[in-house]
């Protein structure tokens, strides 16, 4: 009764303000929403504008009678204490599990209820509102009544289920979770620094000699200020191509950077990164028409920038095809809301802080580049070399191994031969590392010759194997069983039905993937502890129909990403690992399994 007189007071003080000055109005203040999950549950909830808090004794949810759905039980966050009265500030979800008459059968609709009333920090309590939403559900995913739970007055004073939904969540769904709830400066800034972690992974760095080389072939007259400008067009290029695929993959569902992995485009942009490097190396100068470079030169703009801004874009959807949590997290947001806008807002932010070393890459590469001469000659052959080897490196996608090493050695050779790996005098520096780079080649090539396909490893052949001891046989890697079809890992699940399984999306084109390959499955522990589970490896390199129906059945926008499963074959969603991760965190979320 107290709560509701100060309700009302509160109502009858503010009515002179009500829509007036700085308060949001009542559709900006609370914005309810319901949706049926794939487990046949409605989850609901409320989302809360800034300093806006709801009374938890005014919060009720239920279904009208008629449609035979009932509810069991709710799953509802905790409400914290504000002036003695229990209220919710963060945007609360709610997790309603359903039942079925027994003369309940096929789609049904229900209409859900939601009725609410909160109030402003500012000063200002809104008048009790309800929305209704009419939801169809598939009743032979719920089991039969037993106990119907009455009218639900409040979530409050019903106590059927209150644990926590949010003690349990994924990193994407937290992510997620961020964008729907938060200040919008909030998350730009939080997806900046998403963005800025993103840029010391993998994905970014191939960019670097990409972005050093386009600053460098301008030549001679390029200023800091000219270095900066041209960065900026390149980082700019590259978010605008993470943003419109990102939310284009949130809205339709698809991987559209695997769609880039194609053996064509690979061969084209492959093929680009060669006549760059020809170029370099002073072949020819690869530039726009002088009509056309004429005409825009009129109108005050600059050349070269064209160029920049492409290369940016595509280097975005090509050379870096990764997909890490903050990503996985705004896609994730976009599909299940559909506000593209905010969405693609944040992953905008986020695709700035990963350039932002860029731009210090190319603003430096401007700044130290040295003046025409011998030293220009050498620095032009270094960026040629580095782009023969970018285009090397995306061949790695679609051939052989074998292939891509032969082609390293050759390649390092000839580079080693022109700094004058065995001319007498020269430059201290000079002559060692080109002896260090023709050692290696040289071992890239016996190894290709023997058959091994190991770039760090070359020469590992040669290592005598260990013979196993009477108390105990050498370690072998983990395996896993590789699907791409539905059909395929359905087999594999209901064979190994009450084991601990681990399911990793994975291809050969993803970054990533490569580095948990490398770098966190061969550590001794993690290996170790790997052996509990039945591994799985569904393989989408081929992006075909069957790999897509995959990933979509799962949520999956794109590798890495890594699921487990219980002993029902369920999946446990708050576990699902996306993006690369070290030995040492991967170890310990296993040992949480």
């Amino acid at each position: 009764m107290r709560t509701l007189l100060k309700i009302y007071m509160m109502i009858l003080v503010s009515a002179t303000l009500a829509y007036s000055g700085d308060f949001l109005m009542p559709d900006q203040a609370f914005k309810p929403y319901a949706k049926v999950n794939d487990k046949a549950q409605v989850e609901a909830g409320i989302v809360l504008g800034e300093k806006i808090y709801l009374y938890e004794e005014q919060l009720k949810i239920d279904i009208e009678e008629g449609s035979g759905v009932n509810i069991a039980s709710i799953a509802s966050p905790e409400a914290v204490d504000h002036h003695g009265d229990m209220v919710f500030y963060k945007a609360p979800k709610f997790v309603l599990n359903l039942t079925k008459n027994s003369d309940v059968s096929g789609i049904v609709d229900m209409l859900v209820n939601i009725a609410y009333q909160g109030c402003s920090d500012d000063g200002l309590c809104y008048e009790p509102s309800m929305k209704s939403f009419t939801l169809s559900v598939d009743s032979s995913k719920l089991s039969l009544s037993s106990q119907k739970l009455d009218s639900l007055p409040s979530l409050s004073k019903q106590k059927v289920d209150t644990k926590v939904v949010s003690e349990e969540k994924s990193q994407t769904d937290t992510i997620a979770d961020t964008i729907k709830s938060g200040n919008i400066f909030i998350i730009l800034l939080t997806f900046f620094g998403f963005g800025l972690l993103l840029a010391m992974t993998p994905c970014v760095f191939p960019m670097i000699p990409i972005i050093s080389g386009l600053i460098i072939s301008q030549g001679k007259g390029l200023t800091t200020k000219k270095a900066f400008a041209l960065s900026i067009t390149y980082v700019l290029a590259m978010a605008v191509a993470y943003t419109i695929a990102g939310v284009l993959a949130g809205l339709f569902g698809a991987n559209l950077q695997a769609a880039l992995q194609t053996p064509w485009v690979v061969y084209s942009f492959s093929f680009i990164f060669v006549a760059l490097a020809f170029s370099m190396f002073g072949f020819y100068e690869l530039k726009l028409p002088d009509a056309f470079v004429s005409r825009i030169s009129s109108k005050n703009h600059s050349s070269g920038y064209v160029g920049v801004a492409a290369m940016g874009f595509l280097s975005a959807l090509i050379v870096g095809p990764c997909v890490a949590a903050p990503l996985a997290g705004a896609l994730v947001y976009i599909g299940q809301t559909g506000d593209a806008l905010l969405g693609g807002m944040a992953l905008f932010s986020m695709s700035l802080g990963m350039g932002m070393p860029l731009i210090v890459v190319g603003v430096t590469a401007g700044k130290f580049m040295p003046k025409p001469g011998d030293w220009m000659t050498m620095v032009s052959a270094v960026f040629g070399v580095v782009m023969l080897a970018v285009a090397i490196w995306m061949l790695e996608k679609i051939v052989d191994p074998s292939v891509t090493m032969i082609m390293y050695s050759v390649l390092g050779i000839g580079f080693s031969l022109f700094l004058g790996v065995f001319e007498r005098g020269g430059h201290f520096f000079k002559h060692s590392v080109a002896m260090i780079i023709f050692i290696y080649s040289i071992s890239l090539f016996i190894g290709f010759l023997a058959g091994s396909s190991s770039m760090t490893k070359p020469l590992g052949f040669l290592n005598t194997p260990v013979v196993a001891s009477a108390v105990g046989v050498r370690e072998k890697n983990v395996e896993f069983q590789v699907v791409t079809s539905l059909e395929e890992l359905d087999t594999i699940l209901q064979a190994n039905k009450g084991k601990k399984i681990m399911l990793d999306f994975s291809a050969d084109w993803c970054t990533s993937c490569k580095e948990f390959e490398e770098v966190t499955f061969v550590d001794k522990d993690v290996r170790t502890k790997m052996n509990e589970f039945v591994l799985i490896r569904a393989d989408v390199t081929d992006n075909g129909e069957k790999e897509k129906a995959l990933s979509q059945k799962y949520g999956v926008f794109g590798p890495p990403a890594i699921l487990f499963f219980d002993k029902n074959l369920e999946v446990r969603e708050a576990k699902t690992i996306i993006g690369f991760t070290e030995p040492d965190e991967f170890l310990n979320h296993l040992n949480k399994l």
